[in-house]
Formats: C-alpha cells, structure tokens, sequence
C-alpha cells in the first residue's frame, strides 16, 4: 500500500495543476472588454509583474546563500537539506507567479462581464482564484511527494532511517516554502499599504475625490498592491501553512509505536489527507456555477461548506484504511485508535470553519462590531481609533478558546499526533479556501477597473456586490489563516521537541524562562518593523501625489493623466527595501539560540507562538473593523461620504491598513517559519 501512497501523492498534485492551466487557457480567452480597460488592467499587470520579479531576485540570493551554507556544513543531513530547501522555495515562488498572473488577467475580463451578467462575473473571478488555489495544492503536494519518494528510493524505507534521516531532510522543503511566504508577505503588505495609505490620505481626505478615480497618481498602485499582498502574499502563506502542517504531522507519525513497532501509517496518512483533500476541492471548485438566481455569497458559501462536509466524510474512510486496526501510542498517551484521529481531524475542520464565522462576525460591516465603531467615528478619529482597537483586542477571546478546545481535544483522543492531524485537517480543503480568497482581489481590482475606465453605474453595482462578497471572504481567510498558523506552529513545535529529545519544559528554569521573555517580545518588535516600514513608504507615497496634484497642469480637472508608473516604482522600491530585516529576524534567531541552548529555544518558540497568535489575530480583526465600519458609512449611514464620521472613519482605516494587511498576516508566518527553522536545525544542536 505505502508505495501506491508514494505514487498516487505527486500524481494527484500534479493533477491539479493541469486544472490550473486548462482554467488559466479558459479565461485567457475571455473578452478582455474595450481598449482604455485593457490599458488600465495593462498598468496593474505591469506594476504587479515588476514587482514580483524584482522582489523574487532579491530572494533568489537569500536562497542561494543559505543553500550554500547547508552545502557547505558539517552535517550531511543538512547538505541533504539543501535540496529540500532549494525545490520549497521555488515551489513557493512559482505559485505566486502563477497566481499573480492569472489575477492580473482575470481583473478585466470580469469587469467585462459585468457589462451584461453578474453571474458571469462571479464564475471569471472565482476561476482566477481557483488557479491560485489549486496551483498552491499541486505545487505543495507534488514537491513533498516526489522528494519523499525519491528519498525513502535512495536513503531506505526503514523506520530508523525515514525518522531520522528522511523526515528531517524533507524538512527543508517547509524551510524553503516559509523562507520565501515570509517576503512574500512582509514585501508585498508594506507595498499594498504604502500605496493605499498615499491613495486615501490624499485621494479622499485631502482631495475629496471618489475611490479608483483616475486623477490619483497612486490608483494604480493601490490595485497592483491587491494582487502582491492579497494574491501572491497569501498564497505564499497558506502553501507555507499547507506543508509544514504535512511535515510536522508526519514527524510526529513516525513516533507511534503500534504494539512496540512502527506503522508507516502514520507517516503516509497526512500525503493521503492532502491528496484526497485536493480531489474535494476540485468537486468543490466545480460547484460553483453562475446564476443569476443564486446570490455570489450562497455560491462561494455552498462550495466551502460542501467541501468541508465531503471531507469529514472521507476522512473517517481514509483514516480507518491507511491506519492499522487496534491501538496505538502517541505523545506518553495509550490505547488511542484511528477513530480517535478521525475525532481530531474532526475538530481541526470544523475549529477553522468555526474561527472564519468568529473573524467574520467581528469584521463585517452588516454586523455590530463595525456599527459600533462607525457610531464612534461620529464624534471624531481618536474615539474611532479607540473603539477599533478596543474591538479588535475583544475579537481575540472566542478564536483563542476555539483554539485551545481543539487543541486540548485533539490531544485528548491522539495525543500529540492528533494536534499534529487537526492542524492538516483545518487545511486539508485550502484548495477552495484559497481560490474563494483569491477571488476578492480579482473583484476589488475588477471594481476599480469600472471606476477608472468611466463605465456605467450598473457596471460598478454588479462589481460593488463582488467586492462586498470579497471584503467578507477576505475577513474569513485571515481568520482561517491565523487558526491554521496556530495549529501549525503547534505541531512544529512538538516535531521539534520530538527532534530534539525534549520531553519536558520545566517553566520554573531560568533560560526557559529567558527564551519565554525573548520569545513573546519578538511579534512586538517584528511588528514595529513591519508598521514603520509602511509609515515610511507611505510618507514618500504622499509625498510624491500631493506633488503630482499641484505640478501636473489639469490633472483634478481630468484633463492630464497621472504619472501612475512614478507611484509604483516608490512602493516597489520601500517594500523590497524594507523587507529584508524582519526576514533576517525570522531567521536568525531560532538559529542563535538553538545553538547556545536547545531548552532555551523551545522556550522562544513558545513565547513567540501565544503572543504571535494574539498579536496576529488582534490586528487583523481591528484592522478589518476599522474598514469595514467606513464601508458602513459609505453604505449612507450616519452622514454618508464626505462628512466628519466619513473622514473619521478614513482614519481608522488607515490605521488598521497595516495591521490587518502587513504585520497580523506576517506575524502568522513569523511563528511557523522559526518553529520549521529550529524544526531544521534540530539534529545538530542536540
């Protein structure tokens, strides 16, 4: 069974990258609309190209030095390690391209569509984001399942060799995945912010002009900044989620004892979850049909909650036929059996539905939270800022609970491979989650496209209820992806311990303690990185649109264009800058400490893990109160556009612009990528 496991994993990833590329031909040869939309979307394409090409040379040498240091060491594991690496990173970094470029096409050929259909639209932006979804899947799924077949071929398939030479090696290929998600994320926030903040700011506050209006030099950038932060910045994030879920549950499998021997179960079931869970997201992406009778959201709505329910079924099939029948040992607990890792993956699936609900309740602006902190801005930007943040700190109560339920319930029923299974189980249907994500971008940009090229109202309305349904999948996502980071840093963290021979952490310890201290301090100065790398960039954004408004001879008069090639360059140029610290930071540190004392980095590890989830789910859901109460506004509420509660409300959201999209998504990152680097380096420091 196990070497059918090894050929039918790869098999399924590539699978669905041949549905990437038939889906990316399908829309390629949709109408691209009139000519002044093709040259918009030709300027978003363009910004977002050359961004991601200058951003993927810098990471091109920070891959290329650290594959030489590997190569280069005493360890001949880690020089293994440096395959492993080398394919994660390029794996990673070809999913965001492929993503970027199908986004950047399906932007205007969905504002065409909504020339005559709603539904039409809706099937061609979700088509772009199912692209990105399932090229995330396949790439991640067909790496993992080739290198581990070639390396159980050539290195051997008994279990003293697979746990300790194989399962560290492959390793490597969640450090590549987590090296390059990182930059991708840090990068491309700090560009969409920089952007956004110079847009607003000046755009609307200052200038009193609409959203998208073709007079602000920085709408371009705004829209390429959809595509770097929201497309390819989260698609590296849950591929770096996706595979380092996958590994550290199959280290930790390799652990079992089954009546005092090993099972290659354990290992191959977290490669058959994923494979299976690609299949029930391709069903799932195919569920999704345009009809002019069926609401975007009840669409988008029916193929999440279908897959979901598809796969608890499955899952309880898969994992009483790959697992052995009796009981087993996992984590110092006994007598455990494959319906208690069933149960497990059970409550991973339903604590990330669960999680995305909580994000979205807090966030939408139909809800009381937004209303509440709309209400605020009535009386001017301070209380506005504080009822969002107060909001924001109160959003982290529910997730957190969620969290610890499942955790202490996963644990209850398989021990530690059972966090491990629940972790894999929130991601196993990322597939769909990340094609619904994707697809709010595409219908932002498809917005702005309308606005920019002067379409008609029924136009923008049908793009308007796209956007809306986006704004709410994009709420969903972040929360998905902090519940997912959680879980995942999680089972890191013990596929570390268990690397390393740590079975107990003893709190009272000093250089616990230490790392503890070391450890919860590092989000906060991670995030002040990310914050004041926007404030910068953004200050050059404004900078540089207050000029081009006062230079540029009739441009507020719509009778000159705007330099928007100017404005990209500016973003571009801050965020590839500006990145590489909080990526060194990442890096580095597991690394300085694991070497001076093991202990000492579990305790980092942990440290950084509670604030890291705090941190990150505080500042997404603050930052998408603090939006979402502004569309509030904008809706006609309490004034409408251009009064005080509106300028207030542009405040708040520009303050929670970089939290919700900078630093809370990088901070998801930040925990899992130190968890795989000490995961890494664990057989050489101990």
């Amino acid at each position: 069974m196990i070497q059918w496991i090894l050929i039918m994993v790869p098999a399924v990833g590539a699978l669905a990258l041949v549905y990437a590329l038939i889906r990316s031909g399908w829309i390629i040869k949709q109408d691209p609309g009139e000519k002044e939309m093709v040259e918009i979307s030709r300027h978003i394409r363009e910004g977002a190209m050359a961004f991601l090409v200058r951003e993927y040379r810098v990471l091109s040498l920070f891959v290329v030095v650290v594959a030489i240091l590997l190569i280069l060491s005493n360890s001949g594991i880690l020089r293994l390690v440096a395959l492993s690496f080398i394919t994660g990173a390029l794996a990673s970094a070809l999913a965001g391209f492929i993503g970027m470029r199908v986004a950047t096409a399906a932007n205007v050929r969905t504002t065409q569509a909504a020339k005559t259909s709603l539904a039409k639209a809706l099937v061609i932006a979700f088509s772009g984001g199912s692209v990105m979804g399932l090229s995330v899947v396949g790439l991640g799924l067909l790496g993992l399942g080739s290198l581990f077949w070639a390396y159980v071929r050539y290195l051997g398939s008994d279990p003293v060799t697979i746990q300790q030479t194989v399962l560290p090696i492959l390793s490597g290929f969640s450090l590549g995945a987590s090296s390059i998600a990182l930059f991708a994320r840090v990068g491309g926030g700090i560009y969409t912010k920089a952007a956004d903040v110079g847009a607003d700011l000046v755009g609307k506050v200052e200038a009193g002009i609409p959203e998208d209006d073709p007079r602000n030099p920085a709408v371009i950038a705004d829209n390429v900044g959809d595509n770097v932060g929201d497309v390819a910045g989260m698609g590296a994030d849950l591929f770096e989620s996706y595979v380092g879920s996958i590994i550290g549950a199959m280290v930790l499998g390799a652990t079992v004892s089954v009546g005092g021997g090993f099972s290659g179960g354990f290992v191959m079931l977290p490669l058959v979850l994923a494979a299976v869970g690609i299949l029930v997201s391709l069903v799932a992406v195919f569920m999704v049909r345009g009809s002019e009778k069926i609401k975007p959201q009840t669409a988008l709505n029916i193929s999440e909650y279908g897959a979901a329910i598809l796969m608890i079924i499955l899952s309880w099939f898969i994992i009483t036929r790959v697992l052995p029948s009796g009981t087993f040992d996992s984590g110092r607990m006994a007598g455990l059996s494959a319906s208690g890792v069933f149960i497990a993956t059970l409550f991973g699936i339903l604590a990330g539905t669960l999680i995305g609900l909580i994000t979205e309740y807090f966030t939408s602006d139909s809800k009381s939270p937004a209303k509440r902190v709309a209400d605020a801005a009535s009386s001017g930007s301070a209380t506005n800022i504080i009822s969002g943040l107060s909001m924001g700190m109160k959003s982290t109560a529910l997730p957190i609970i969620v969290l610890a339920g499942t955790i202490m319930m996963a644990y209850h029923f398989a021990g530690l491979y059972g966090i491990a299974v629940a972790a894999l189980g929130m991601l196993t249907t990322i597939g769909v989650q990340l094609s619904v994500d994707a697809f709010g971008p595409i219908a932002d940009n498809a917005g702005g496209i309308a606005e920019m090229a002067g379409l008609k109202k029924s136009v923008r309305k049908r793009t308007d209820a796209l956007d809306a349904v986006g704004n709410t999948t994009a709420a969903i996502g972040k929360g998905f992806a902090v519940g997912s980071a959680a879980l995942t840093a999680l089972a890191l963290f013990n596929a570390y311990k268990t690397t390393a021979g740590i079975d107990q952490i003893d709190l009272t310890e000093p250089r616990i303690m230490a790392g503890l201290l070391i450890g919860g301090m590092l989000p906060f100065l991670f995030t002040s990185l990310a914050m004041q790398a926007v404030g910068d960039a953004a200050f050059s954004m404004i900078t540089e649109v207050r000029r081009q408004f006062r230079e540029i001879k009739g441009l507020m008069a719509g009778e000159a264009k705007a330099d928007f090639k100017r404005c990209v360059d500016i973003s571009t140029k801050a965020a590839i800058r500006k990145m590489v610290l909080p990526g060194l930071l990442a890096v580095g540190v597991p690394v300085l400490v694991g070497f001076y004392d093991p202990y000492m980095l579990a305790g980092v590890l942990a440290g950084t893990t509670v604030t890291g989830v705090l941190m990150a789910i505080f500042m997404a859901n603050a930052g998408g109160v603090w939006d979402n109460a502004k569309k509030y506004i904008e809706n006609g509420h309490l004034g409408g556009k251009g009064g005080d509660a509106h300028k207030a409300s542009v405040v708040g959201d520009t303050v929670g612009d970089p939290f919700k999209d900078t630093a809370g998504p990088s901070l998801n990152i930040l925990i899992k990528l130190m968890s795989v680097v000490s995961l890494v380096i664990a057989p050489i420091i101990t």
